[in-house]
């Protein structure tokens, strides 16, 4: 999926992230590659345990204790991360590439307002005076659409909605004009109304910064939405990739299906949701072929006994779609 022409702003080759514990080797991300576009927004989608918060948390080098990235590439506008010290990684963090993580309340520290939080991290980026950093965090929570932001810059997250806290953290993640924003579920914790509208807010500062984003979510409606590419996950591999409309239109993968199966949609009459049978294997004990077999409905001999190699598929939109299976684009699988 690499095209590594100018407009790419981060190239991700065979990251190969485990995590060394008592069980043993867990393979948290398996030797995913994939690209980002300048102004894109690429989706990451696929179950708990599949691989994608992990896959963002090694792009930034910030693994949990037994965590280690063993081999790949994640080069970010021509230089390698993987290579960097941590203090170079600390200039890099919040500046270049930057995260917003799916719960505000652990992102904000209860006993600072958030204009103190936003000045802080204004002020690590480039200091200045306590007075101009204020304005800029009031310019800030405006550009976020925090109502009345030159009061809101005195409260503290207690005294705001989980839908302004989200913003607030938006704000923060937002403040060194970064290249890259990774945004791991930011939605999930928001109702439907308040997550349609913060979908809107990320849009409009993708358009108005030219920000290319990485959407991590395990909701196909938000892909829907929100993405311009999607990546499928399971068991830390990449199973299918390509341009929104391609996957929607023309999934190949059984897991893609049973994934857009499991979306409820008006015009379907169903008396119960379609959910997916069993559970992924465990990533210290995976199995030699396809990850989803056990769980495929038209899983093969051969897909229990061989890995299937990555088909590249014609698409109609001139974007990649790639898929991990022995049936996609009804390959010759004899």
């Amino acid at each position: 999926m690499s095209s590594g022409n100018q407009d790419t702003v981060l190239a991700v080759k065979d990251l190969r992230t485990h995590l060394f514990t008592k069980m043993g080797v867990v393979k948290a991300v398996d030797g995913v590659t994939f690209d980002l576009k300048r102004g894109e927004t690429l989706g990451i989608v696929g179950e708990s345990g599949s691989g994608k918060s992990m896959t963002a948390m090694s792009l930034f080098r910030l693994l949990p204790s037994g965590g280690r990235t063993v081999s790949g590439s994640v080069n970010l506008e021509g230089e390698e991360l993987l290579t960097k010290s941590e203090s170079e990684m600390r200039q890099i963090r919040g500046r270049r590439m930057s995260m917003i993580l799916q719960d505000p309340q652990s992102s904000l520290d209860p006993v600072f307002t958030v204009g103190t939080q936003l000045m802080e991290a204004l002020r690590i980026q480039e200091p200045a005076p306590r007075k101009e950093l204020r304005k800029r965090a009031v310019d800030i929570l405006r550009s976020v659409n925090v109502a009345d932001p030159e009061r809101r810059v005195d409260n503290y997250p207690h005294q705001m909605s989980g839908g302004m806290k989200q913003r607030v953290v938006g704000g923060i993640a937002i403040s060194g004009q970064p290249t890259v924003l990774v945004a791991d579920e930011p939605t999930t914790a928001l109702d439907v109304t308040i997550q349609s509208q913060y979908m809107e807010l990320l849009n409009e500062i993708k358009e108005a910064t030219n920000l290319s984003i990485i959407f991590i979510t395990h909701d196909m409606g938000i892909v829907a939405s929100m993405c311009d590419r999607v990546m499928v996950m399971y068991s830390g591999r990449i199973v299918e990739s390509g341009s929104v409309r391609e996957i929607f239109n023309n999934p190949q993968h059984p897991y893609t299906k049973a994934l857009m199966a499991s979306v409820p949609t008006i015009d379907r009459k169903t008396e119960r949701l379609f959910s997916i049978e069993g559970t992924p294997p465990p990533l210290w004990d995976l199995p030699t072929g396809c990850r989803f077999a056990p769980r495929c409905p038209v899983a093969m001999d051969r897909c229990m006994g061989e890995y299937p190699p990555t088909v590249s598929l014609v698409a109609p939109d001139g974007v990649a779609h790639e898929a991990a299976c022995w049936l996609a684009g009804d390959a010759d699988h004899e």
